[in-house]
């Protein structure tokens, strides 16, 4: 510690005694642990999350393999009857909160799992980076757009990604890439995707977080052209920050203009004389004094154009010939050089076309080529990647294409399921083109611990975060009582009040209600003998209904869980008794039943949402103007013409209108989800049995921006005779999803 003078200890002491933070000058003076830059933010901390939760899978798909055909098998994973994955490394595909994520992977039973696969050798994560972006979403009804606000929980991480400004991002962000920086493998790599206006801030935090030597590269996206607005420089590029986690980062050089794809796409010939392979290339035109060469690089056309003498010394040197109708040629050996190296200023990608087959119509998706460059670049084939913000799941795809392992998560409902479609996609394409594909399945975080979330203000000292924490939970479980008009009760361990001979629990502000809450509130039921109980909860658990409520039920309790709309947080409203608590959705299905097979069909789906009201459009809208609401489970446009005069529309003509996806599982409880939790007397890791099973997809049908049809009728599935569950799984167009069972006999 470096000798201070008696001037600078009395000042010191003196700052201690007023209970203020000492001036960063005495951060230098009193700690050895200097950096030559630190980025410096309100708040700044150096604790990282380590908590540990379960994962929980809800979910596998695996497109069922010919059950015959050896040529789809993985060298490393069995198949069973079927053709689906028994072993090996399932790909992942995982809803929540990212902190969370990173930190059970980092400590928790998967980190061994991630290293029996060579480790995480990459990461590429699109952070939310533009000040003033949410999770809303456009969603297509027919020929209009509806704009889905943010939920509870999304508009939450959002206000806390960003309502205190750009320190609050920087926070966000400084925390997850410590534990992406954990979790990577000492091979590994990671690209951050950040725009101009936050990366100067998000590249000194890299190089603090992994040193200044292993930063490699700011590469430049130039993805758009923009015309001059005549008073800035219009932004037409992002960045993208390259940074490696030590000398030894995997790299495979790429190239431009003669690239080996472009080499491979052409029909190789063997010259005569010198034995060395060649392909050729197509000129645009048969000008023999000044040809032009049309070729391609990762998907995008190029042309070379070349002057008269260029031309004389090509066809001199042999490396332009003509055919018999005197079309040009140019000859390209494949044991020349394969181009120029990769620049760090990338201008030959697009951003996806509203035409393009990979559009998904998300906002932020990012192409295809893209992450093919970065993938290819920085892993081998069977490398594990991960991608922690990733949105439409174009990190996944790739990495399913070309023969790499992934973990992809989000924390929108939206995004996970966007993600699903795409990656059954992928699977239908592999297997149409007779190439390996992996199973991925769906995961859930298990049980959470609820003080790790509300806000509290970390720099008090521990016995006033426990009374703040407690004084915001009390306030927010009276809020949500008034505007349900319920009466608060006492003397419950997880009820809150009653309301018409119901007892009424209320679930955290920003979790998902849980299996594992419900599951204490079963226990307190039958240990006091209640009957009938409502459970309110902002957001539940993905896969959590029916089975719960079934067990419930089977035990004499009555349970019906309600969503809590974001008018609560409206006092008007509340006052007003305006507040509605809509029922989660219901589906009817018949099944079809043949000799030893058995087939589905969707029949209906009830749905109860609220966003806005058909009372407040008509209220507020002005002339020549219009404005789509969800009132009661109907999507109405509500227009005012030139005269004054309300027309509505209901968009939502059909059940089917809000399906856009479904699923069924032919032998539900067939398979039963483990989830690995550490046993508290000796600390080693055990599997638990939850209770519940996973859902094995095994057929679906869902709508595609180029097919907008749905099938309401699954293909008959052989099974064995005997009795048997079938689980149906429907996903809503705001990405929600319900499931029910039926039995039937075969």
């Amino acid at each position: 510690m470096p000798r201070l003078t008696e001037q600078e200890q009395q000042e010191i002491i003196r700052y201690i005694e007023a209970d203020k933070p000492l001036p960063d000058k005495y951060r230098f003076l009193l700690f050895e642990d200097k950096r030559e830059v630190e980025l410096v933010w309100n708040g700044k901390s150096g604790e990282v999350c380590n908590i540990v939760l379960p994962f929980q899978v809800i979910e596998q798909v695996d497109e069922p393999r010919a059950e015959k055909d050896t040529s789809l098998r993985l060298s490393l994973l069995d198949l069973d009857a079927r053709g689906r994955q028994l072993k090996g490394w399932t790909n992942k595909l995982i809803w929540g909160d990212n902190k969370l994520i990173l930190s059970s992977l980092k400590n928790g039973p998967l980190r061994e799992e991630i290293e029996n696969q060579g480790g995480l050798k990459l990461i590429y994560i699109d952070p939310p980076f533009d000040v003033g972006a949410d999770f809303s979403m456009d969603i297509e009804i027919g020929e209009d757009t509806f704009t889905k606000k943010p939920n509870i929980l999304e508009e939450i991480a959002y206000r806390d990604t960003w309502g205190k400004g750009a320190d609050s991002f920087i926070a966000m962000i400084y925390e997850r890439l410590v534990l992406m920086r954990d979790l990577m493998a000492e091979d590994g790599s990671i690209y951050i995707h950040i725009g101009p206006n936050m990366n100067q801030c998000v590249r000194l935090l890299v190089e603090e977080i992994f040193g200044h030597s292993n930063f490699e590269r700011e590469i430049v996206w130039r993805r758009v052209s923009a015309r001059s607005h005549g008073q800035y420089y219009p932004a037409t590029h992002d960045m993208i920050l390259f940074c490696r986690k030590s000398s030894d980062a995997i790299w495979n050089q790429l190239y431009t203009s003669t690239s080996e794809d472009l080499i491979n796409s052409h029909y190789t010939n063997t010259d005569n004389e010198t034995g060395r392979k060649y392909t050729l290339d197509n000129c645009l035109n048969q000008n023999k004094n000044r040809p032009n060469l049309k070729y391609e690089v990762n998907g995008h056309t190029r042309t070379w154009r070349w002057t008269k003498e260029k031309m004389e010394n090509l066809i001199e040197d042999g490396r332009i010939v003509f055919t018999s109708s005197g079309m040009p040629r140019y000859k390209r050996f494949l044991d020349e050089s394969k181009g120029t190296p990769l620049q760090s200023i990338w201008d030959d990608i697009k951003p996806v076309n509203s035409q393009a087959v990979e559009d998904t119509r998300y906002e932020t998706q990012k192409p295809e080529a893209l992450l093919e460059r970065i993938i290819k670049a920085s892993s081998n084939e069977g490398d594990l990647i991960a991608d922690f913000f990733c949105g439409s799941g174009t990190t996944a795809a790739v990495a399913e294409k070309l023969g790499r392992k992934w973990i992809a998560t989000d924390l929108g409902k939206f995004a996970v399921h966007t993600t699903r479609k795409r990656l059954i996609g992928v699977q239908r394409q592999l297997k149409a083109e007779k190439t390996n594909y992996r199973a991925f399945e769906i995961l859930n975080l298990g049980k959470y611990e609820r003080q790790h979330y509300i806000g509290v203000n970390p720099n008090l000292r521990e016995e006033q975060q426990r009374k703040q924490l407690e004084e915001k939970e009390a306030a927010f479980i009276d809020l949500i009582l008034r505007a349900y008009r319920a009466e608060a009760t006492e003397g419950f361990t997880t009820f809150h009040g009653k309301k018409a001979g119901r007892l009424v629990a209320v679930g955290p502000v920003n979790l998902p209600v849980t299996r594992l809450y419900v599951e204490e509130i079963i226990l307190e039921c039958r240990k006091l003998h209640i009957t009938r109980v409502d459970i309110l909860g902002f957001e539940f658990e993905m896969g959590l209904f029916p089975n719960v409520l079934e067990e419930a039920r089977a035990k004499g309790i009555d349970i019906a869980p309600k969503y809590i709309p974001a008018e609560v947080f409206d006092k008007r409203a509340v006052d007003k008794n305006q507040v509605v608590f809509h029922d989660v959705a219901a589906i009817e299905v018949t099944p079809l039943i043949k000799k030893k097979s058995v087939a589905v069909k969707l029949t209906d789906f009830s749905v109860f949402y609220s966003q806005d009201s058909i009372a407040s459009a008509e209220s507020s809208l002005k002339d020549k103007a219009s404005k789509i609401v969800v009132d009661k489970g109907q999507i109405v446009k509500v227009s005012k013409d030139a005269k004054g005069i309300v027309k509505r529309e209901r968009l939502t003509t059909k059940w089917t209108d809000w399906i856009d996806y479904w699923a069924v599982d032919f032998n539900f409880e067939s398979k039963r989800e483990i989830v690995r939790v550490k046993n508290e007397d000796n600390g080693e890791w055990e599997e638990r049995w939850t209770g519940d099973y996973i859902f094995e997809n095994e057929w679906q049908s869902f709508r595609t921006k180029k097919d907008r049809l749905l099938e309401l009728t699954s293909v008959f599935h052989e099974c064995t005779p005997g009795r048997r569950k079938l689980a149906v799984k429907v996903v809503d167009i705001f990405g929600n999803d319900t499931m029910t069972i039926v039995e039937v006999s075969i």
